[in-house]
């Protein structure tokens, strides 16, 4: 049975569960929980981690720990009861655990691995505190490591600052906010601002001398030297080397590294140096010989220094190479460091160029302590210690000297009879009283245990030597008395023996015979002379000597001063015990010579002060004996050297000696009776301060007073101790009088002089100190009694002095700090004092920073919660005195400007958050009743609406991001909660006194605007928090939001009538709160809309207003990435359900709907954006949002944005042919006018005009860069129109060359034709602009199938593909998943025309192929009915899918939807039909190349043979025969009898054109390929035999075989000529500017099938080089002059019937056996029968009199030239009329351009041809017979001179020059402008007869061909949205390829009517060029 559990509530599981049994809760090692019951070994229980899943688990799984429980019950809640920083740990380490994972995948490799470690360390420190073998101090500083760490980590990471006292974490409802603020300050300030080190330490490391001329064990001395003082400033660091220059005791590391310690901040300077002196040990002379003397001496080598701020730029570990320098001069050896370091360097030489000094040196920062700890490792391994010279900057007490510094400076010594000077040598002994030598006690330096004995270095032949050696003396206080130190002179011989005579000695005793020890200075000694053999040991016969030069006495003056001989030394004692002064002896010899105390005490202030302090409690027992000796007499004295000595401590060198005095004071002060004198003297001083002149000394009394109280206080209790309490009346009475002095002095107001104030200023400073002494002696309540009347007598007067005014609040402050206010019976009585003292300052704006900081002292003694009633009463008053001023204070302060500098910046914002800490804690503490109170207490509206006002605005304040740190959470929070508890009280007050008649706008504005910032703040956006923190404030605080959202909906509900005024202003702050994804707040505050909705239909009859703002707000909103579908869906469900029953439910409905579908689009926008690269996501999602704004929500400002985020989109992705359209939707918006524009996006303010223009440029470089120059040359037309009206020539000149250059490009460029694939987005997960649709796609250039699969699978990684290319069914769109169908598509040019014509270059068509498509075709074959298994095309159907789309691609995007889809079956009798067709096409094309050398080899013409021919023979083509021509299919299916005929025409037609293929392929078949070859010629003539064919019928119906100019994909600007089977060539003569035009237009002038047949006849051939010879020539301009043509040149309408679209494909193909010209047969062998006249007469009909019918779907204008008039001779008429006349073969004339590209046909009369005018082709080829039944025009003739010209269509054709027919008519007419023509010879001419005829001929219409760059409407379609700026105005007759550029000016002709001379065109006024 499950019991519940008493004690087991909490347990951390340690082994991972997986939960497999019923009911199991499957739990991680690791994871706390929670038990709630037990049961035979198992508990039930939660994880923590999520509470909501509540489970069984085995007890033994789990490790049971202490806890406590809160709320017993169901809502319990158990914290565990241990070490808060372990719970700490705990849940900061499982934080750190998730983001730290983060880091590794953010590739943060840095912070991962510190983090990693950093964790690794808090798990070893946690290990040791759970253990809890720690000491008590061990245990502190594994926690202070511990929370170091994780401030660390959590700053890294961008996490909470955490509250702390003492180690563990603070719950912020435990402590006052001020308190909160203080610690968050506190450990804020040590995060940023490290504290500068006052103490600095400097590591040396010595490593070794590089030098050459080694060999002598050396010296090396380091010290500090100041430059500017000439001194050195610390011992000595002494080290020895070894002859190769390292360390001799490389055992002990001390001896060579040393720490010169305590220097303090003012010496780390550039003129503090680093000096290193290096002493030889060995001969006197470096270069003697090894064996000249044994005797070594100390001699001088080298020397180096260093600034010390060299170290300061980085504290570098590396070592140093310090440059040696030796000394030359030896008698300025003791000054080398000094002459080095003033750059003297000129005078030594270097010891080397690469020899030095190795040392590593490095700069230490904080007290020895500190760098003991953290640099424990130099330590460990021992370090010397160097200290200063003498004390350091701060002396300890306790700390123990006793050193002696000598140093050993100069001698004068005299030759001594010998001839050159001596080599003296110094030897020093200390000798004690007894005679005996001390050993041990002359320390060289640190690094080198003390010696015995000292011996200097030796100056050669020197008789003033100088030292300059510095030595320690570490002697005893003990062995000082009698002491004394002798020095020993001897001359060093250089001779063999090496020996040292001694010539003389000096000595100085350390202490005089009164107890002073030798004064600080240099002395200069007596040097005694003596021989070698003296006995010095008996120091009694010479310490009666004199012996120093200043203190001889006597008659033996003269005599010792007449020696030339003397001795200097330098001596300086630092020692705590020994003193040098008389005076300070003399007064604690007080009692030996009583008549001197007065003296004594006098010069007591003389004796400096660390000699006072030395000695502090013998000199305190000293003046306090004297005070009870005599106090009469002395005690005024007494009393002033007291004071001395206390002001002495306040100095800082002896700040820590106030210990020491406390110690005495409480432990060895005996003065019972010295209070009274004491007060006495006090009352006396403070008496006389108001009349005293000088006020120095009062003042120092007054510092004074803290100290001097304390002594009254101690005397008094040690009376009464002694006496059991006698005289207390008497006491207090004393104490009372004196402090009614005080007050008459505080309360006199300085007159003139500011003496007086700065004597009250001084005894304010320190009066606070003596509140705690009194204490110990009065009441709490007497003491604040005193404490109140004594700060009441202040002066309050606000003019006084400003410094007095700070002091006061000082002392304010301290009395606020003090132990007296702590208690509440005393801070009651002292609270009104402080806070008047504060409202005057406040309201004067006065030392802020004081206020603040009293402000917070006093909140930080109210604990929250405190319902006692003294607190209460205190909050009273203080709610009386101080919320106005305090509200005003923050208002100021905050709107201030913030200071510039960064130490300003912070006072001020410690300022303000200490203000608004005092402001929260406040609040907090007011109850009901506060509230009431403080309601009630204004007098009217104004003044309660002001202070609503006021509060109001500053919690809006207290709500800005900036007002505390960002990692201050906490604080927020607590503020957070305060706030929204305030503002619930003082909403009711708004409800009672603001609504109805006395409505206030500007107070409900603050409300509701304070209350919508206070929702939307980012440190209550618990979503973002991570779940252990959201639980943590859910459960402290609960969701303020909510609370906040709740609030407003009941005030807006009470606003009635009212909420007029806030519609539509609220509109958008209360879509931000509904924003917020919290499902409450948003239920809370959606219904609010509907609210509004209904108010503003009824004050306006409509919501317009509601739905613009809506709009609006919404996508400035969710692009900052607030909302969600969560939230589309609630606003879509709330606002409707609310709507059901409203009048204007419809309205309501299409508003919620529009909003509802915004949503969507903006939604799937902002998601799209937030992937990394462009990808068609993005680009289709911004589509979807332009074309909403722009047709349902008609906001132009929007669709603009929008226009120009997509076209940034696709220039990001290279997308520049999209970019140009999707910069023409805004082109379109503009016009060609001067209205001014402002400054919109990126465009600066200018007319519209200019802007135009700049958009038009902009997009001509884009069609440019996406090869889309078609399009461009339109809109250069159209910029150029401008120009032109304007008169602006030199920019029209610049668009012209544009242009050109496009047309180049068109011909020049080589364009990649893109795939195009259909997409299907199938399923629910896909965004709504997706979902269920299906989408074409063009795809990049080179993407195959594959690759554009993949490219989508990787956009939307979480879709299926599918495998079938069947629509899917309502499952899969129904399906929570995504599925891509994705199949390649056929585009389907929506005119043919272009394409099929012959002649035009692939160059152009490919343009049309892939632009301006509507439709697309995708084909699934599949077998219907029974499977022949022998013959499958039986039953083989085709399912035709037609797709079209709502906009044609290329266009604003990549993709388009599919509008429309129609899906028909082809027959197998069409399919057939179909593939024959593709196949024979394929075939021509393949051929044609080959011919035209445009195939770099042969092997894809020799595929396709080869897999015709062995199909063919193998059953290919024979199975369509088996399928289709047997009798029982023909029976079966009469109404395919025309079908089966096309598929028997296309099947001979295919044979034909293999044998032509065979002929082709022969002639360029390499050799090893033959025998293929030879086999496809065998294969072909089996095939021919089984399709029944044995030789062609001359009467043969057979299709025109159409032999296209080259591939599509292949760009050509070369014209090579055809080249036939026989390799025969034609060479025809052109005009001269034929050459430059084909070099620009056409593909090949002799590319044309007319040409293939001439070479084919001829056997002639022509080289693609030799058509070159000519360079192109400028005067190819298609902008040609209006004059530019001959005015009898004649042009033709065009006929293109085979384009129609009309035609059903019957008609078609009878027409195209008509219309087949001779000049497109394959060759004669295959034609052999000759055709009867009335046959080619009847062909002259059919020629349209102006053009060979090298394609029958090309219409005349493409074939047209537009010569020059330079292009044609005077002669030529001449030369042609005998050409035609002797009937030889003559080239045709070059044809003129038709009159007008969309003009329509005119009447005109036809001329009967001259048989000279045939083109030779027609004399060599027979043609076929035409249907009797086609329909054909007549040729049309025009000879306008106007009209020929520069109306024609914009690129001259001029492929067609050299090989186009004339009719006899046309050449008769032209005779005088015909070209010169050049005789071709014929091998075998066929004269054929001309017939003629005449008559009028019927006329017909041009066929529609569209233009290139415009997409006309199909049938039954909506408008195509292509931009009108690239569409062509629609005329009756739309221009052929590609337009000229003035073609849209023309104006147009009726039918039927003759075109006349237009009128000149009207003009714009001129535009100045220098406006554009």
């Amino acid at each position: 049975m499950w019991i519940p559990t008493e004690h087991e509530k909490y347990g951390v599981v340690i082994a991972s569960f997986r939960g497999t049994v019923p009911y199991g809760l499957s739990l991680e090692i690791g994871d706390t929980v929670q038990i709630l019951e037990k049961c035979d070994g198992w508990y039930r229980g939660f994880a923590l981690k999520n509470p909501n899943i509540k489970g069984i688990f085995p007890s033994s799984y789990v490790h049971l720990k202490n806890a406590c429980v809160k709320n017993k019950g169901q809502f319990e809640m158990v914290i565990p009861t241990e070490d808060s920083v372990i719970t700490e740990m705990t849940s900061t380490l499982r934080d750190w655990g998730t983001m730290w994972k983060q880091l590794y995948v953010r590739n943060e490799g840095d912070l991962f691995h510190r983090l990693w470690h950093i964790m690794n360390e808090i798990l070893d420190l946690r290990r040791q505190v759970l253990v809890g073998h720690l000491t008590h101090d061990r245990m502190k500083d594994v926690k202070r490591h511990i929370t170091a760490r994780l401030d660390w980590g959590n700053e890294q990471l961008g996490l909470d600052l955490v509250p702390r006292k003492e180690y563990a974490m603070v719950d912020p409802e435990d402590i006052s906010i001020t308190e909160l603020y203080r610690l968050m300050e506190h450990r804020h300030r040590k995060k940023d601002t490290p504290v500068q080190a006052s103490s600095h330490h400097l590591f040396v490391q010595m490593k070794s001398l590089m030098c050459s001329n080694l060999g002598e064990e050396l010296e090396v001395i380091f010290s500090l030297f100041d430059s500017k003082e000439n001194r050195p400033i610390s011992e000595r660091f002494f080290l020895r080397l070894n002859r190769n220059g390292l360390p001799k005791a490389p055992d002990k590391p001390e001896r060579h590294c040393s720490l010169f310690v305590d220097l303090g901040s003012s010496e780390l300077r550039k003129d503090i140096y680093i000096t290193v002196h290096i002493i030889r040990i060995g001969r006197m002379g470096a270069g003697e010989k090894k064996n000249a003397c044994s005797v070594q001496y100390r001699r001088p080598f080298g020397c180096a220094v260093l600034s010390i701020a060299d170290l300061l730029t980085g504290e570098t570990k590396d070592d140093l190479i310090l440059k040696v320098y030796m000394c030359n001069t030896e008698s300025e050896w003791y000054q080398i460091h000094e002459n080095i370091i003033k750059k003297l360097n000129a005078r030594y030489n270097l010891t080397g160029s690469n020899a030095g000094l190795a040392v590593s040196l490095q700069l230490l920062h904080g007290d020895i302590e500190q760098i003991r700890r953290e640099y424990s490792s130099v330590f460990s391994h021992g370090v010397s210690i160097t200290r200063k010279l003498g004390f350091s900057n701060i002396i300890m007490p306790g700390e123990m000297r006793n050193d002696l510094y000598i140093t050993i400076e100069r001698g004068e010594f005299e030759k001594g009879g010998k001839s050159v000077a001596r080599n003296v040598e110094v030897t020093m002994f200390i000798i004690d009283s007894s005679g005996q030598t001390l050993k041990d006690f002359i320390s060289f330096g640190s690094g080198e245990p003390p010696a015995s004995e000292y011996h200097s270095f030796v100056l050669y032949h020197n008789n003033s030597p100088r030292w300059s050696e510095l030595l320690k003396l570490p002697i005893p206080v003990d062995k000082f008395r009698g002491a004394h130190i002798r020095f020993e002179f001897r001359h060093c011989s250089t001779k063999e023996k090496g020996e040292k005579k001694l010539f003389g000695f000096s000595f100085v005793p350390l202490m005089q015979e009164d107890g002073r020890t030798l004064p600080d200075g240099t002395h200069e000694l007596i040097v005694h002379k003596c021989e070698e053999n003296t006995n010095l040991q008996d120091t009694t016969r010479y310490l009666k000597l004199p012996f120093s030069k200043g203190i001889f006495l006597g008659n033996n003056n003269q005599a010792m001063k007449a020696t030339k001989e003397s001795f200097c030394i330098t001596s300086f004692l630092c020692s705590t015990k020994l003193t040098q002064n008389g005076d300070m002896l003399d007064l604690l010899k007080w009692r030996t010579h009583p008549d001197k105390i007065t003296g004594c005490l006098s010069k007591l202030k003389e004796i400096d002060g660390s000699e006072i302090v030395k000695f502090l409690q013998d000199t305190l027992d000293t003046l306090f004996g004297i005070l009870d000796e005599n106090s009469q007499k002395y005690g005024s004295k007494v009393f002033d050297s007291l004071v001395h000595i206390i002001n002495l401590l306040q100095d800082s060198k002896f700040h820590h000696f106030k210990p020491v005095m406390d110690t005495y004071i409480e432990s060895h002060f005996a003065g019972a009776l010295a209070y009274r004198d004491l007060i006495k003297v006090l009352k006396w001083y403070v008496d006389r301060i108001t009349e005293a002149e000088r006020q120095e000394h009062i003042q120092e009394v007054l510092k004074a007073q803290e100290y001097i109280f304390k002594y009254i206080v101690q005397s008094r209790r040690l009376f009464s101790l002694a006496t059991g309490g006698q005289n207390e009346e008497e006491f207090r009475c004393c104490i009372q009088e004196l402090l009614m002095s005080v007050r008459f002095f505080l309360s006199q107001e300085s007159k003139g002089s500011g003496a007086l104030s700065q004597s009250q200023a001084v005894f304010l400073s320190s009066f606070p100190a003596v509140y705690s002494e009194l204490l110990k002696l009065f009441d709490v309540r007497e003491v604040a009694n005193l404490v109140q009347d004594t700060l009441g007598s202040l002066p309050t007067i606000l003019h006084v002095d400003d410094s007095l005014q700070a002091i006061k609040l000082q002392c304010i402050g301290k009395t606020v700090e003090s132990q007296l206010y702590t208690n509440p019976d005393s801070r009651y009585i002292l609270l009104p004092v402080v806070l008047h003292h504060l409202h005057i300052h406040l309201q004067e704006q006065k030392d802020l920073i004081m206020c603040a900081r009293i402000l917070s002292n006093v909140f930080c003694l109210i604990k929250k919660n405190s319902s006692e009633k003294s607190v209460l009463e205190e909050i009273d008053v203080i709610v009386t005195s101080l919320l106005d001023i305090l509200l005003r204070t923050i208002l100021e302060i905050t709107s201030r400007p913030q200071p510039s500098s960064s130490a300003m910046r912070f006072q001020f914002q410690d300022v303000t958050g200490e203000f608004v800490a005092c402001l929260l804690s406040l609040l907090r503490q007011m109850t009901d009743r506060h509230y009431q109170q403080l309601l009630d207490s204004f007098n009217s509206k104004e003044e309660l609406r002001d202070f609503l006002l006021q509060i109001f605005t500053v919690f809006r304040i207290l709500i800005r991001p900036e007002m505390f740190p960002k990692d201050w959470t906490v604080m927020r929070l607590v503020a957070n909660n305060v706030i929204i508890t305030t503002v619930l009280y003082l909403s009711d007050a708004l409800r009672k006194n603001f609504l109805n008649e006395n409505f206030d706008y500007k107070i409900w504005d603050s409300y509701f605007y304070l209350a919508v910032i206070f929702i939307n703040q980012l440190c209550l956006q618990l979503e973002m928090f991570t779940p252990s923190k959201k639980k943590k404030v859910l459960e402290k605080y609960g969701d303020m939001r909510v609370t906040m959202g709740c609030e407003i909906f009941s005030m807006w509900q009470n606003l009635g009538e009212h909420k007029l005024h806030f519609i539509p202003a609220l509109i958008g702050p209360f879509l931000e709160v509904t924003l917020i994804p919290q499902p409450d707040l948003r239920n809370v505050m959606i219904p609010i809309f509907h609210d509004m909705m209904d108010w503003e239909q009824r004050r306006s009859g409509n919501f317009k207003q509601v739905e613009a703002k809506l709009i609006d707000k919404l996508d400035s909103l969710m692009s900052e990435g607030k909302g969600d579908e969560t939230y589309r869906e609630l606003f879509n469900s709330i606002l409707l359900k609310k709507i059901e029953r409203e009048t204007w439910r419809e309205s309501g409905v299409s508003l919620i709907a529009t909003v509802t579908r915004l949503m969507e689009r903006l939604l799937d926008y902002r998601d799209c954006m937030k992937m990394g690269e462009v990808d068609g996501k993005k680009i289709g999602c911004t589509v979807s949002l332009l074309n909403f704004y722009k047709t349902e929500l008609n906001k132009e400002e929007m669709y603009i944005r929008y226009i120009h985020k997509l076209y940034d989109l696709h220039l990001k992705a290279q997308n520049f042919t999209e970019a140009a359209y999707t910069l023409l939707l805004y082109d379109e918006l503009l016009e060609w006018s001067d209205r001014p524009l402002r400054e919109f996006l990126t465009y600066p303010m200018q007319t519209e005009w200019q802007r135009k223009e700049h958009l038009h440029l902009t997009i001509i470089q884009n069609f440019d860069r996406g090869k889309c120059w078609e399009n461009g040359i339109i809109l250069c037309r159209k910029i150029a129109e401008q120009y032109e009206s304007y008169y602006d020539y030199r920019n029209l000149s610049k668009m012209r060359m544009m242009e050109a250059s496009l047309y180049d490009k068109i011909m020049d460029q080589q364009r990649l034709e893109p795939e195009f694939f259909r997409v299907g987005f199938y399923g629910k997960k896909f965004p709504f602009f997706l979902r269920n649709k299906e989408f074409v796609c063009r795809g990049h250039d080179y993407e195959r199938l594959e690759a554009f699969q993949q490219r989508m699978l990787n956009e939307f990684p979480h879709a299926i593909a599918m495998q079938h290319a069947n629509q899917p069914d309502e499952t899969i769109f129904q399906a929570e998943a995504q599925y891509l169908q994705i199949y390649a598509v056929t585009p389907i040019p929506e005119s043919q025309e272009v394409l099929q014509r012959e002649g035009v270059p692939d160059n152009i068509k490919s343009f049309y192929k892939v632009n301006h498509i509507w439709k697309f075709r995708y084909d699934r074959p599949f077998h219907k009915g029974t499977k022949d298994k022998e013959n499958e095309f039986k039953s083989l159907w085709v399912e035709r899918t037609s797709l079209y789309l709502v906009q044609s691609l290329p266009g604003i995007s990549r993709w388009f939807e599919v509008e429309k889809r129609e899906v028909v079956e082809m027959s197998p009798l069409e399919n057939a039909i179909e593939v024959l067709e593709n196949k024979n096409q394929q075939l021509k094309t393949l051929i044609s190349q080959c011919q035209t050398r445009q195939m770099q080899n042969i092997n894809p013409l020799t595929m396709c043979l080869n897999g015709v021919i062995d199909a063919a023979v193998n059953g290919g083509v024979s199975r369509y025969q088996e399928a289709f021509f047997v009798k029982e299919y023909i029976l079966s299916h009469p109404e395919d009898g025309e079908k089966i005929a096309r598929l028997r025409e296309l099947m001979l037609e295919q044979a034909q054109i293999l044998e032509f293929g065979l002929a082709v392929h022969e002639k360029f078949v390499p050799q090893d390929m033959r025998p293929l070859h030879k086999k496809l010629v065998d294969q072909f003539f089996v095939m021919k035999s089984s399709l029944g064919i044995q030789e062609f019928s001359a009467c043969m119906q057979a299709s025109p075989i159409h032999f296209p100019n080259g591939s599509p994909r292949v760009c050509r600007n070369s014209a090579p000529a055809s080249v036939s089977p026989d390799g025969t060539r034609v060479i025809p003569r052109r005009s001269p500017l034929s050459y430059p035009a084909v070099n620009r237009y056409s593909s090949s002038s002799l590319s044309s099938q007319a040409s293939a047949e001439v070479s084919n006849i001829t056997g002639q051939s022509e080289s693609s080089d030799e058509v070159f010879n000519m360079q192109p020539s400028p005067s190819t301009s298609s902008l040609s002059s209006t004059h530019s043509a001959s005015p009898n040149v004649t042009s033709s309408a065009p006929s293109s019937a085979r384009a129609s679209p009309l035609l059903s494909d019957k008609h078609k193909h009878s027409r195209e056996n008509s219309c087949l010209s001779p000049r497109e047969r394959p060759c004669s062998a295959i034609y052999p029968t000759p055709v009867e006249p009335s046959q080619r007469m009847l062909f002259n009909h059919i020629g349209d009199g102006a053009l060979p019918r090298s394609d029958p779907n090309l219409s005349a204008p493409e074939k047209a030239v537009n010569p020059t008039p330079s292009s044609w001779s005077l002669d030529s008429g001449k030369e042609a009329k005998n050409m035609s006349d002797s009937g030889k073969l003559i080239s045709p004339p070059v044809p003129p351009r038709p009159t007008q590209t969309a003009s329509p046909a005119r009447h005109t009369t036809s001329i009967s041809p001259s048989p000279a005018g045939r083109s030779p082709l027609k004399g060599s080829v027979q043609s076929f017979t035409p249907s009797p039944v086609e329909y054909h025009s007549p040729g049309l003739i025009s000879n306008s001179p106007v009209l020929s010209g520069s109306y024609s269509s914009g690129i001259s054709s001029l492929s067609r020059c050299s090989t186009s027919e004339t009719s006899g008519f046309e050449n008769q007419v032209n005779e005088q402008s015909a070209p010169m023509p050049v005789p071709v010879p014929v091998p075998v001419p066929v004269p054929v007869p001309v017939p003629t005829y005449s008559g009028e001929e019927p006329v017909r219409k041009e066929s529609k061909t569209p233009p290139p760059y415009s997409v006309y409407e199909r049938t039954l379609r909506r408008p195509v949205p292509l931009p009108h700026s690239l569409s062509i105005p629609v005329t009756s007759e739309p221009p052929a390829l590609p337009p000229k550029p003035l073609a849209a000016r023309s104006s147009h002709l009726e039918n039927g009517a003759r075109r006349t001379d237009p009128g000149p065109r009207p003009r714009p006024l001129p535009r100045k060029v220098s406006q554009l």
